[in-house]
C-alpha cells in the first residue's frame, strides 16, 4: 500500500478540522507517515489557509515539555503555524472563551514571545532574549482530530501542531534594564494551574527544554535546517510549549494560573 501524498494528507486534515470531526491517525494507515511528509503536508495546509484569507501571525512549538513525552509517545518537539483567527487577547474576550468546534480540547499554560527581530541560528539565550519585544503568559487550547489523543509525532505536525487557539494575557515589554532579570527568571520560575480554584497541576520553566528561551532557540535551529519552511520574522509571536501537563477542559470550568519567581501575572479564563 502506498503512502498518501502530502497534498492528500493536508486536504483530509483540513476537512476534518472544518467539519469538526475526527479521523484515524495517518501513521496508523498503510505505510504510515514520516516527519518529512508531515511537514510537507503542514506547508500545504498553510498555503490553503493563506489562499482562503487567513493571516499567519506566528508559530506554536509543541512537545517541548519532556515530562509529558511518555504520556503521548512523542519524544521531540514539533511546531505549527498560528493565525489571526486563532489568537485572541483575553482582555478582549472578557475572560471567556467558547469551546465549540474544538475536538477533545485541552489547556496548556505557556510563555509567549513577540519578536522585535528574527533570532539567528547559533545565538545563546541572552542573544535570543535581545530579539524579543514583549513577553506574555497565555493559554494554548490544543485539540486532537485523532480520537482519544492517540497519534505519532508526524500526525501532530500534519494536524496543525494540535493548535486550536491561543488566549493571550497582558504583554510585558522587554527593556534593557530588565534583561538580566528575565534571563534568570525565565529558566527558574514555577507555575500553578488551577481548575475552579483548586490545584490541577504544577510546573517549572525548566520543563520546556530548560526554559522558554531555549525552546525558541530550538525552533530557530530547526527552521534553519529546513529551508523549505518559512523562517521566523520580526513581528511574529511564538508560544513555547506547555509548562504543565495538558489537561482536558469543558464548558463551565474556570481555569487560572499563579506564577512564582518571574515578573508575569497569572491569568484566568472561563470556558463557555
Amino acid at each position: 500500500m502506498t503512502r498518501p501524498s502530502a497534498a492528500a494528507i493536508a486536504a483530509e486534515a483540513l476537512a476534518a478540522r472544518d467539519g469538526e470531526r475526527q479521523i484515524a491517525p495517518f501513521s496508523s494507515r498503510g505505510d504510515g507517515l514520516d516527519l518529512a511528509t508531515a511537514y510537507d503536508a503542514a506547508a500545504q495546509v498553510r498555503a490553503t489557509r493563506l489562499a482562503r484569507g487567513e493571516l499567519p501571525v506566528g508559530r506554536k512549538i509543541g512537545f517541548t515539555n519532556r515530562t509529558i513525552w511518555d504520556e503521548y509517545g512523542v519524544y521531540a518537539p514539533i511546531w505549527g503555524t498560528m493565525y489571526a483567527s486563532t489568537v485572541h487577547e483575553l482582555a478582549t474576550l472578557g475572560g471567556r472563551f467558547a469551546l465549540e468546534g474544538l475536538a477533545e480540547p485541552r489547556i496548556e499554560p505557556e510563555i509567549v514571545f513577540g519578536l522585535a527581530r528574527a533570532p539567528e541560528p547559533g545565538m545563546d539565550a541572552a542573544a535570543v532574549l535581545g530579539c524579543i519585544d514583549w513577553i506574555a503568559h497565555g493559554f494554548e487550547i490544543v485539540q486532537s482530530i485523532f480520537p482519544a489523543w492517540k497519534f505519532a509525532a508526524a500526525d501532530t505536525v500534519a494536524a496543525f501542531g494540535l493548535h486550536g487557539a491561543l488566549l493571550l494575557g497582558p504583554r510585558r515589554s522587554v527593556i534593557d534594564a530588565d534583561r538580566a532579570g528575565w534571563l534568570a527568571s525565565l529558566s527558574s520560575f514555577q507555575i500553578d494551574l488551577l481548575r475552579n480554584g483548586q490545584p490541577a497541576d504544577h510546573g517549572h520553566a525548566a520543563n520546556v527544554l530548560d526554559g522558554p528561551l531555549f525552546a525558541l532557540r530550538h525552533l530557530v535551529e530547526v527552521l534553519a535546517a529546513d529551508p523549505a519552511q518559512p523562517p521566523l520574522e520580526a513581528g511574529e509571536m511564538v508560544t513555547t510549549g506547555t509548562l504543565t501537563r495538558a489537561l482536558p477542559i469543558a464548558p463551565g470550568e474556570r481555569w487560572s494560573t499563579a506564577l512564582h519567581g518571574v515578573a508575569i501575572d497569572g491569568i484566568e479564563v472561563v470556558f463557555a
